[in-house]
Order: structure tokens, then sequence, then C-alpha cells
């Protein structure tokens, strides 16, 4: 609702833009108006804020009858004469607040007749029941913390068109409850990971955003220009060769969440900038990375959900540990019966992948490319149940160890749920000499033209030449993570910010 002249004002209809222009303009005179008369809200500096809506709310026996204070923005207001019932939402919730002109003073009621919807308000008073048994408070004095100069969107729609929730994430925040709920869940869930990890002996460290060469993973990177270098620079893909730098260097159990940034497309699970956790510890394997992911995603679900059984997106989840576990190979043969290692040449791997329908764009790929694709093309989107997925080609695993007894595979598995990927984790590669005949086998791959393939990363074989202990790692998208368990349809639901192109 909106207050023109003290008389209020239902907004039940999108605004034309000269109808908005005028409560722009009537905003701007109220705050004249105060200003004038010596009473801007703008020169408040704090405010006295001793419980939220929810610690009234969970403990009405205790605070009834007891002078409160607490603060938030004026979601509706009803005035009915000498007395007026208006609705606070402040960061845990909302709460109706009860003012009276024979309890506030008839200046000071008149000066809240004037208050708009979005205003931010400061109240005291009385902790009571309404005869309709609703939780109120009993204004004893309302104060004007900030005036809001727009308009929220009307009460009946809201903000509902995705493109203006993701733009103006402020309004969104403000007017959809769920939304909120959702950024308060992904802060726990982080400092959930925190905690564990902590709790186990690792360490949080930060590395850096600028490298001077693109490794870690296989994906096109953002370039910059250090102006006083005059030097190239890109934006990290992964923070896997520092943290691995980290193990050689002693610190044997590390981790850090960040932002990765890959210059590729964007759709509901990919974003350009996106979060994720690394995550390092020495003397394990990539087994011990399952155990590691199965308490993280488990106990992160628990805390918010209350249980590890989730509905996503209309399938229904169970997330309790152990999870299914399967080679790639043994997935792509129970989903279209074609058993790729067992061909003796790559020919005869590519022209099966023809008769599957799979195009190989005329290139003449390896056996092990060739089971990806076809673990891309009719496996990935069959997994819904959280699936560990192992047994890699080496091809596509340029930093993962090879199984000892199928050295053209490795020890690596990504964990699939829903259909999509959520964690990629390997026994680290730590032979220098495979470790550089891999890099220069990807050198070779981008400059036939895969500007995804990896640089070679001089440091970092160095560093594995001082000797690298037996490592597990792992890697998990965080933004993923929270949309698994917060149900959410796309990443942009839960990135604050997400990345949009300029409407101009």
């Amino acid at each position: 609702m909106e207050n023109n002249e003290n008389t209020n004002i239902e907004v039940e209809k999108e605004l034309t833009q000269e109808e908005l222009s005028e409560l722009l303009q009537i905003r701007r005179d109220k705050l004249k108006l105060l200003q004038d008369a010596g009473k801007d809200p703008f020169q408040i500096v704090k405010y006295d804020q001793q419980y939220y809506s929810t610690d009234i709310l969970g403990n009405f026996e205790e605070l009834e009858d007891k002078t409160v204070s607490i603060a938030g923005r004026m979601m509706s207001k009803r005035i009915m004469g000498k007395a007026s019932f208006a609705h606070l939402l402040d960061y845990k919730g909302g709460i109706q607040i009860y003012v009276r002109r024979d309890d506030i003073g008839e200046e000071n009621y008149a000066e809240f007749k004037t208050m708009d919807i979005g205003d931010i308000l400061g109240v005291t008073g009385k902790v009571f029941k309404t005869r309709t048994g609703e939780i109120s408070i009993h204004c004893e004095t309302v104060t004007l913390l900030s005036k809001s100069l727009r308009p929220l969107p009307e009460k009946f729609h809201g903000l509902k068109d995705p493109e203006l929730r993701y733009r103006q994430r402020f309004v969104d925040l403000i007017v959809n409850h769920e939304v909120r709920e959702t950024f308060i869940k992904r802060s726990k869930i982080v400092a959930e990971i925190r905690n564990i990890l902590n709790n186990k002996g690792f360490i949080e460290v930060e590395t850096p955003v600028l490298n001077t060469s693109a490794s870690g993973a296989s994906a096109r990177p953002f370039i910059t220009h250090h102006n006083t270098l005059d030097l190239d620079m890109y934006m990290r893909i992964a923070t896997e060769i520092h943290l691995k730098e980290c193990i050689v260097g002693g610190l044997e159990r590390v981790y850090e969440i960040g932002r990765l940034f890959r210059n590729e497309g964007m759709d509901a699970t990919h974003n350009p900038e996106f979060t994720t956790i690394e995550i390092y510890q020495s003397y394990t394997d990539y087994v011990g990375m399952m155990e590691l992911a199965e308490e993280l995603i488990s106990k992160c679900c628990q805390l918010v959900n209350g249980t590890t059984k989730i509905t996503y997106q209309g399938s229904e989840i169970d997330l309790t540990p152990p999870f299914a576990r399967i080679s790639m190979n043994d997935a792509v043969k129970q989903y279209t019966g074609v058993d790729f290692l067992a061909f003796e040449t790559d020919e005869e791997a590519c022209e099966a992948a023809k008769k599957l329908g799979i195009d190989l764009e005329g290139k003449k790929e390896t056996k092990g490319k060739v089971l990806t694709l076809a673990f891309d093309e009719f496996v990935e989107d069959k997994l819904i149940q959280p699936t560990f997925v192992t047994d890699y080609p080496v091809e596509i695993s340029p930093l993962s160890k090879r199984r000892a007894d199928a050295p053209h595979l490795t020890e690596r598995f990504e964990l699939f749920i829903a259909g999509h990927e959520y964690a990629n984790a390997f026994s680290e590669l730590n032979d220098p000499i495979d470790q550089r005949k891999r890099f220069v086998q990807q050198a070779m791959e981008r400059a036939k033209g895969d500007d995804e393939a990896m640089m070679i990363d001089e440091d970092f074989c160095l560093a594995l030449e001082y000797g690298m202990p037996p490592t597990g790692g792992i890697g998990i998208g965080i933004d993923r993570l929270v949309m698994l368990l917060t149900d959410s349809a796309t990443i942009r639901d839960v990135l604050l910010f997400p990345t949009m192109k300029p409407l101009d």
C-alpha cells in the first residue's frame, strides 16, 4: 500500500511510468519536509536494536508486557483513525506493530501516518497479543531511521520477473522471503563445511587469483593485462596447482573456498564466476576423498533441511552415506551395451561411437575420449541418486595418478547427483616426469586448437621435483551444492549477484 497525503492507497496493479514518477516525487517531497523540520532520517547514525522479531515470537510468555526495541522495514500499514497496525520485516522475520495516537502523541502519530511502505523504522513498546491472538508490539515510540524513496513492487504479485529479480537482488531479498532463506542457508552450508574441515585439522589458505598460466583444469580462461609488468595474466580457473604446492611445502591438510573464473557459456548450472572448495590431504587417496565428500554433503543437508532425504526439482534424493560407486566404462555399458575399453584399436571405438550417433566432428579420437563422450551423451543425466563415477581415462585426467593395474585409467572420480556433476577428485599425480609429459600432451592439444587444454606450469613441475607425498584431492562446487540443498532450479538463484548482460 502507498500513503499519499495521509490517505492509504492500495497499489494492486503495475504502475505506469507516469504514476511511478508521481510517487517518486511524493516521497522526495516528504523527505524534504522532514529535512526542513530538522528531522532528516539520514542523519541518524545508530539505533538500539535489542531484539529480532523471532526472539519476541518465540519467547512471548517471557516477554509479555515487557518493553522491547526492534528495527525493520515497514511492509504494510493499515490506518484506522486514531490507531494503526503495521508489519515490520527484520533480518529474521516479521512482526506486527500497533501504533496509537494517545500513546505516541498527536504530532508523532501524524508523522507516522505519512510514513511509506518500505521505510525503515525503529520502534519500542510492550509485547502483547491482539484480540485475534497475534503477537504484536504496542508502540511507545516510532522512529524513522531511513526513508525509502522508491515504492516496493505491488504486494499481490511482488517481484516475479527472473531477469529483474537477478538485476535488482536488493529488492528481491526484501519482498521474497524464500530468496532470503536461500542465501541464509548458503551461508550456513559454507560455515558447516569450514567447521567440519577445521575440526579435522585442515587449514584454510588463500592462493592467487591472477596467474601467469591457466592450469589446474580444462577450461577457457579470462585474460587480463598487468600494466606495470606489461604482462598478460589469467584469472584462475582452479586453485589446484597452488594448493598442491602447499602440500609439497609440508602443509599436509589444506583447503580454499574461493571464486573461479571461466570464460564459458551460461546456463542453469554455469556462471562465468563461481565458488568452489578444493581440499587436499596428504597420505590418503581418492577413496578417502569419497568418504570426505559423503560426510560434507550429508551433514550440510542435515543442517539446513533436518534430514538427508530431500526433493530436488521433483526427484526424491537420498544423501545418506554411503553413495553408489560405478566405473565410467561399466556405466556406459549399462546404458549403451558397448564396452569401449574392450576394443583393440581407437578406430574400432570411433566406429562404435558413430553407430550410437555420437558426432566426432571428423576427429580421430582415442578410446578414452570416445568413452567420455559416450558417458556425457548417454549416462550423466540418468544419475539421479548420488553416484561416484570412477576410473576416468588418463587422456582427460592430466593431474590424476594412474591405476597401477590399469595404467590407461586413473584413480579419479566425479560425483553425480540429479544428473549433474558436484565433485571431482583424484589420487593426485606426484610423479614429476609423468606430470611434465601430460602437460606437454595438453600443450599439443592446445596448439591444435583446444583452447580449454591446460598450459605447462613450470613452477608446479619444479615443485613436484622436490617431492609431494601421496595425496588425495577434491573440488566441490559450492553453488551447485547450494542449488541441490535448497531445491533451486538455476545457479542464478543461489548467486547473490549473477553475471548479467547490461541492458544498454
